[in-house]
């Protein structure tokens, strides 16, 4: 397994960008840092995995040209869904 600088395999970031967002290209504001980073605690939770500190994830997205308060992402998958039905339980 590769590790980058917060001790994190490559592929644990890439797999949540490719299981949990999606770029949305035409919008004009994508997800905010709190929305991130509860998705990708959804995406850890689902996935079986320890999340890393924000800190971490912050890191990992700059690694791949992603600004998290700039960015043109959205959600999708399982992951968004357990965080929107989280987020707002009275939605169930």
């Amino acid at each position: 397994m590769i590790r980058e600088s917060f001790g994190v395999s490559t592929t644990h970031f890439d797999d949540f960008l490719r299981e949990a967002t999606t770029a949305d290209p035409g919008s004009e504001k994508g997800l905010g840092e709190e929305q991130l980073f509860g998705l990708y605690t959804s995406w850890c939770a689902l996935n079986g995995c320890p999340p890393e500190s924000a800190d971490a994830l912050w890191a990992g997205l700059g690694a791949r040209g992603i600004v998290p308060r700039q960015n043109t992402l959205s959600m999708t998958g399982p992951a968004a869904a357990d965080y929107i039905l989280s987020s707002a339980p009275d939605l169930i």
